[in-house]
């Protein structure tokens, strides 16, 4: 198998980065401390590279239309500009991806995929979209995405020496907006997954070492560092955003993972899905909660979830993600558990290695920007 190299690899290895396989990619765990570069997103600006992601277009007279019966969210009703959150879901009403779908055009529109499902996501939209007037490329190879996040990143992005020629000031929460980088074609995205302020970079592999050296040499005086995956993963389980693999999969629907608001039933066309979505899961089929915890033994993915009531030895649940959060000083996680354990209050138990470990079931998200200001 051959294992992808970022455009960016080089100065990932000079920077000092530890890197993993990642989906069949070298990606950057880390580059010195995960909690440095957890609390520098937090506090500064952090940068990914999130070049392993898949980007797929679809453009034509009918990929509105196309996009509304593939996929769960009314992509017609979105203007040239904005961003929408959608699933890929299967005719039983699983999750076989969770997508970003960007229109950047009367007729087109960028889909980004998770990594591990980039050619899944290609072949589903191949497949979904033939019978309408419009064409679906996978563009994946040809476009490297830089993620700055952070409250410091406008500042950043604002300060560059060559200026990315857009008003990052008008661009809003999960819009974007074309724009350029010393001559270089970019889209500018106010979108992310670290619960931050922040934007995505989507441009040319043979541009993006270019710009990630202007960003890290502007940021160096702000606090910005590199962040690898450890921190994003940190990160967005603090802001109680699911990964897929772990809180989504196609044995999940939306409704068990707390994201009916990304299935438009109001929309009046047929997609694939909807039949199984409005029957809805099973009797007693678990839902998606938070969990807290003190002390300083986190559940860890896979960890048993436990009745809180009497000697606790009751598994109702299974842990999904969980860390010591950075931020927040104290375990978190998220868990599948039975719907009569999801209210908010509920005392549960996590069996960490052997150890009973109590846990409340917490509203998700665990941190926001806007309760921390």
């Amino acid at each position: 198998m051959t294992i992808g190299l970022s455009p960016l690899h080089q100065l990932h290895a000079d920077a000092g980065a530890s890197f993993t396989d990642f989906a069949g990619w070298q990606m950057p765990v880390r580059y010195s401390s995960d909690l440095a570069e957890h609390h520098a997103v937090r506090t500064a600006a952090g940068l990914f590279d999130l070049s392993h992601m898949g980007e797929i277009v679809v453009v034509g007279p009918e990929a509105a239309a196309a996009l509304d019966y593939a996929l769960s969210a009314d992509l017609s009703a979105i203007v040239a500009g904005q961003a929408k959150y959608s699933l890929l879901l299967d005719e039983q009403g699983g999750i076989l991806d969770d997508l970003v779908v960007y229109r950047t055009g009367s007729d087109r529109y960028l889909v980004v995929a998770n990594a591990s499902n980039r050619e899944l996501v290609a072949e589903e939209l191949r497949n979904r979209c033939s019978p309408f007037t419009c064409d679906v490329f996978d563009e994946s190879d040809d476009i490297a995405l830089i993620a700055l996040q952070g409250p410091k990143s406008r500042e950043i992005l604002e300060n560059l020496e060559q200026p990315l020629e857009t008003p990052l000031g008008e661009l809003r929460y999960y819009r974007s907006a074309p724009a350029r980088f010393d001559g270089h074609e970019v889209l500018v995205a106010r979108t992310g997954y670290t619960g931050e302020d922040g934007f995505e970079l989507f441009l040319a592999p043979d541009a993006a070492a270019q710009l990630w050296t202007a960003i890290r040499e502007v940021g160096a005086g702000s606090g910005l560092l590199p962040a690898g995956l450890a921190s994003r993963d940190t990160l967005r389980l603090e802001a109680g955003m699911p990964l897929y693999g772990h809180e989504l999969s196609s044995d999940v629907q939306p409704v068990q993972a707390g994201l009916a608001r990304a299935v438009a039933l109001t929309k009046q066309t047929e997609f694939i899905g909807r039949a199984a979505v409005e029957r809805g899961p099973d009797d007693g089929a678990p839902v998606l909660v938070g969990l807290t915890a003190e002390g300083r033994r986190a559940p860890r993915a896979g960890y048993p979830v436990l009745d809180g009531d009497g000697d606790g030895a009751g598994l109702i649940g299974t842990v999904t993600s969980g860390a010591l959060s950075p931020t927040l000083g104290h375990p978190i996680a998220m868990a599948y558990v039975a719907p009569e354990f999801a209210g908010e209050g509920t005392r549960l138990a996590v069996d960490v290695r052997g150890t009973r470990i109590p846990a409340t079931v917490a509203a998700r998200p665990f941190y926001s920007r806007k309760a921390a200001s």
